[in-house]
């Protein structure tokens, strides 16, 4: 039997796993191909891992070569795409790309890096690149990764110090080179252990999305690839014009009451935007309830993608009900079957407003403290 600790613990790693992935900047990949390539390290079992004092040990230069491995293919795709802004490796990385257009592209490469025969010509050139990808992911990823959850920087992933010379340059052809010389990084063992059990999962390497994509992938004799059913099984049945039409539904409704509150400061609005409480990249869920009107600089530059907090629905619950009540009878039939069937389930409608709310205020909180979401507090 697992002990109520053990429970406990493995709990709150995956709690923390999810806030890591959930939350922190958007706009960067650079987390997900850290996460990524560690789960593959641990789950390719590396005979480099080791341990010592609760920690496992990772070499740096199996995670610099896979994420050459990673991010070679999306820089082909465009290669005079600005992908990333900031990435510090992207014009090196390019530059490789370029290199091996007439060599084979992708394939060859990934020859030459397995055999350690990286032409002479171009060993200064990949030197720097596994150099500068290294320090990306030492000054990024690695140092804010966590921080949502400690507010300190390393907080889960610490990377060693080392030294290489660039009068050196030309060993760094060689794998075994690369990874004796590059340094390490280290991660508690807790996270080790989650990343070792569950890592594919949370890869999708072996999640039911993809075993789903995998199946009807072959089932189709391979007239589908693994990647168009993906695409498709994620489509949404809510599109743009669906989501605007509903806007404008609730805009006509606002135009016959007159004076117009933000939900969340209660100040009167000329300008505003109707907005999900939920936001709809978190949950597709365009329900007239699920729609508000707010400050069109709080909700675009403030609450974004957040998930409001439950003291704050608490807070703003009279508006919040003066709005649902509004819009119930306005259009109480569509309402009310989706509010039943998004807040209520098999509650009776008697009291709807405020076992709505409390619901709210559940689902609110599950996607804050067990999915991770950011919370907004205003």
């Amino acid at each position: 039997m697992t002990s109520p600790h053990i429970f406990y613990v493995t709990q709150t790693i995956f709690s923390n796993i999810s806030k890591i992935i959930e939350r922190g900047k958007k706009s960067s990949t650079y987390k997900y191909a850290l996460l990524r390539g560690t789960i593959d390290i641990i789950q390719e079992n590396s005979p480099y891992l080791s341990y010592k004092n609760d920690k496992v040990y990772v070499p740096l230069g199996l995670l610099v070569e896979k994420w050459i491995l990673y991010y070679y293919p999306i820089f082909e795709l465009d290669i005079s795409q600005n992908t990333s802004k900031n990435s510090s490796f992207e014009l090196r990385l390019k530059a490789l790309i370029k290199y091996y257009e007439k060599k084979g592209n992708f394939s060859a490469f990934y020859n030459d890096l397995h055999k350690n025969n990286i032409p002479d010509e171009f060993k200064l050139e990949f030197f720097e690149l596994l150099r500068s990808i290294r320090e990306t992911i030492c000054d990024m990823p690695m140092k804010h990764i966590g921080n949502v959850l400690t507010k300190n920087h390393y907080s889960i992933f610490k990377p060693t110090k080392y030294k290489i010379f660039k009068s050196n340059f030309h060993k760094y052809s060689d794998r075994e080179n690369i990874i004796n010389d590059f340094g390490e990084f280290s991660i508690p063992i807790a996270y080790y252990e989650a990343f070792k059990i569950f890592g594919s999962f949370i890869n999708g390497k072996d999640s039911i999305l993809f075993k789903w994509a995998e199946f009807s992938a072959k089932a189709s004799g391979d007239n589908l690839s693994i990647g168009n059913v993906v695409t498709q099984v994620l489509k949404s049945p809510i599109t743009e014009r669906e989501i605007l039409e509903s806007k404008k539904l609730y805009k006509q409704i606002l135009e016959k009451k007159g004076n117009v509150y933000c939900v969340w400061t209660g100040k009167k609005l000329k300008k505003y935007d109707v907005d999900h409480i939920i936001p709809f990249s978190v949950w597709k869920n365009n329900d007239l309830w699920n729609l508000l009107p707010s400050n069109s600089n709080i909700n675009r530059n403030q609450k974004k993608d957040k998930i409001p907090s439950p003291i704050l629905i608490e807070k703003q619950k009279d508006i919040i009900l003066n709005y649902w009540n509004l819009i119930f009878k306005e259009q109480s039939v569509r309402f009310k079957k989706e509010f039943q069937i998004a807040l209520l389930g098999n509650l009776s409608f008697d009291e709807w407003q405020q076992n709505g709310i409390s619901q709210l205020k559940e689902s609110c909180t599950y996607l804050i403290e067990n999915r991770g979401f950011e919370e907004w507090k205003n």
